[in-house]
């Protein structure tokens, strides 16, 4: 979804003004929550492959947490304030439309991923990750199967995945989000009904799996944890009420949320808690506040105290898809071509080589890709059914 989303604005019981609405600095929301995912995953792989590493540190263990919540505010704000538009204006949510638009954004490189992991990775030696080779001989249908149907968060946490494609466990959510929301939307006096109709698919699905993989007690309880632990749709319910928020301009409180005293202090209080490294329970929901604070500031706020929109950071936000997705095979081979023609590298002139390859790297995978296949998809979803 491009930064600036031509929307049109919508006052309560007032006719549609034919203007359109910009959100800026959308894409450089995307780039740090996408650049928090890498710096995670780099440090991960290193900390498998046997090179000196700092995955230990809890800022490091939270970077690609807090990335991956970044991504799901943002994306129940956008989803949120374009399905409130849609039907704003049409007195109605075209389900059908909205899920092709999603299928035409996410699954091409969302399958190219699985496919490549599955078939292409586990033969080039270059590739080589530790585990990841039987995770193809063990379970592999199970796995398959789940990743086809689009639910890789629930193959995640039953069979794990290799590691080339673990990271699009974040993707199922997300779909799972979409498969509620416009529902909800479009039905909202039906709301307690189909989050219900939800809950229980979703638990079925869950305890089905359960069924089938027959763990310990001691796994299935943890199993159980890590998925309610992903299944982070509230944290995108958050940002879809910051996009109810502005799409009914509650200015009471937006104006409070867009006081320059606030921000400061809400942001030296995420700095400070992110920088410490703390831990306790229910501390992504605490951030997730955080990043809808930001949110709403950076892309409703103007008089907010931080700006984002820079050439670099707005084409790494265009790119975030691909660079989410490509990222963790373009670091698996550079980390195992430095072993291979310089093993005896190491030390702070090797990490910083590592860092700036991969970075670049991943930035020119995403790049292509976004050229020569996510654009002119976008560009024909866009023809067809809209943003």
């Amino acid at each position: 979804m491009d930064v600036l989303v031509r929307l049109t604005e919508k006052n309560p019981g007032v006719e549609s003004l034919e203007k359109k609405r910009y959100f800026p600095n959308l894409n450089g929301i995307r780039c740090i929550a996408a650049l928090l995912v890498v710096f995670h995953h780099l440090e991960q792989a290193k900390h498998a492959l046997g090179i000196a590493n700092v995955y230990d540190s809890p800022i490091i263990q939270h970077a690609g947490r807090l990335g991956v919540g970044l991504f799901f505010v943002l994306s129940g704000f956008l989803i949120t304030y374009l399905l409130l538009e849609e039907k704003g204006r049409f007195g109605d949510v075209d389900a059908k439309k909205f899920y092709l638009r999603r299928v035409f954004r996410i699954w091409p490189i969302y399958f190219l991923i699985i496919f490549l992991s599955f078939f292409v990775f586990s033969h080039i030696d270059l590739l080589y990750y530790p585990g990841a080779q039987e995770k193809l001989e063990i379970h592999a249908g199970e796995r398959l199967t789940l990743l086809l149907l689009v639910l890789p968060n629930f193959a995640f946490v039953l069979y794990d995945l290799p590691y080339w494609c673990a990271q699009t466990w974040s993707i199922g959510v997300e779909e799972q989000f979409y498969y509620l929301w416009p529902w909800l939307i479009k039905y909202p006096k039906r709301s307690i009904p189909i989050i219900l109709a939800f809950l229980a698919i979703t638990a079925g699905v869950l305890y089905l799996g359960l069924y089938f993989v027959d763990p310990s007690e001691e796994m299935k309880d943890a199993i159980i944890t890590t998925f309610l632990g992903q299944f982070r749709i509230q944290t995108m319910a958050l940002g879809g009420f910051c996009a109810w928020l502005v799409y009914k301009d509650k200015k009471r409180v937006l104006d409070i949320i867009f006081r320059k005293d606030l921000q400061i202090m809400a942001y030296l209080l995420l700095a400070a808690l992110f920088f410490s490294g703390i831990h306790f329970n229910g501390f992504l929901e605490v951030y997730a506040l955080f990043f809808a604070f930001f949110v709403l500031n950076v892309s409703c706020n103007k008089n907010s105290i931080i700006s984002l929109q820079n050439p670099v950071m707005d084409h790494l936000g265009k790119i975030s898809y691909g660079l989410y997705i490509y990222h963790v095979v373009v670091i698996v081979l550079i980390i195992n071509l430095l072993a291979a023609y310089a093993p005896k590298w190491e030390g702070p002139v090797y990490q910083t080589v590592l860092y700036i390859l991969t970075f670049i790297g991943s930035v020119l995978v995403a790049s292509l890709s976004y050229s020569y296949l996510e654009k002119p998809l976008l560009a024909f979803k866009d023809r067809k059914f809209g943003r």
